[in-house]
């Protein structure tokens, strides 16, 4: 099992890699390319928000055990939240722009 710092890490290279291929993509006219890096970015936020999660339970000193269970569904929730929205916009984003390439190439 890999630790949250890894995966931090490992998030943040996807979220890079991914930004890099998205603009290569786009700057190519090459839609697949643009969205496989869209893909990979949502992947390093994913990966480094679970790094997070890991750091917060790691982390956590409440006193109360019940306290602490509602503490980590509480984040566990908010950050599935944050994630699914992410996921949402950039599936959005990708679409309006393959709708806007298309407008832009079909003439």
């Amino acid at each position: 099992m890999s630790t949250a710092t890894e995966n931090k890490v490992k998030g943040k290279f996807d979220e890079v890699a991914g930004k890099v291929k998205q603009s290569f993509g786009e700057a190519t006219h090459n839609d697949r390319i643009a969205n496989e890096g869209a893909a990979q970015q949502v992947k390093g936020h994913v990966e480094q928000a679970w790094g997070s999660v890991k750091d917060a339970v790691n982390t956590t000193t409440a006193a109360n055990s019940s306290q602490r269970e509602a503490s980590h569904e509480n984040t566990a929730r908010d950050i599935r939240e944050k994630i699914t929205s992410t996921a949402q916009n950039v599936k959005n984003h990708v679409k309006e722009s393959a709708a806007e390439f298309r407008a832009k190439h079909e003439k």
